[in-house]
Parts: C-alpha cells; structure tokens; sequence
C-alpha cells in the first residue's frame, strides 16, 4: 500500500463531498467503500459539506481541515485537494 494518495475534487460537482473523501479513503486502503466505518463516526459531514460549499461570493480560496478516518489520516483544502495517508 502506498503511504500517501491525492485526489482533486470538484466543488461544483453534485457529488457529495463526504462521498468523495469515502471514496479517496477506499482507494487508499483498496477496499470497498461499504468495508469503511461510515464517515460520521470521525467527522460531521454536513458541516464539512459546509465549510468548503461554493459561497455567494465564489469558492473559498483558503483553509484545509485535517481528520483521522477508518485508520487514515485525511485532509482536504479549499482548492479541492483529498489528500490521504496512513496514521
């Protein structure tokens, strides 16, 4: 396994953010997203829905929020960046 995985995502897409970071976390550890423990457990997901959501003004330009995840370590940035890694 990899130490590390990258994936951008888009903020204008329908897909969920919370998707998104589910799917990079499988990915990393290559399994199935139904293997994982659901994303609740380690973070709101409605709220990181929120944090990084288009704004009236645009997208948010700046900030990252980093949390540990079914054994990973996940961030992800206002630019779109998931990022994962072992813990």
């Amino acid at each position: 396994m990899e130490d590390h995985y990258s994936v951008q995502y888009d903020r204008l897409d329908d897909e969920p953010l919370s998707v998104a970071v589910a799917d990079a976390v499988a990915t990393f550890r290559d399994e199935a997203v139904t293997e994982l423990e659901p994303l609740h457990y380690s973070i709101n997901a409605d709220a990181l829905e929120r944090l990084f959501e288009p704004r009236a003004d645009g997208l948010r330009s700046d900030g990252s929020v980093t949390f540990e995840y079914s054994n990973c370590l996940v961030t992800v940035t206002a630019d779109g960046e998931i990022s994962v890694e072992s813990t």
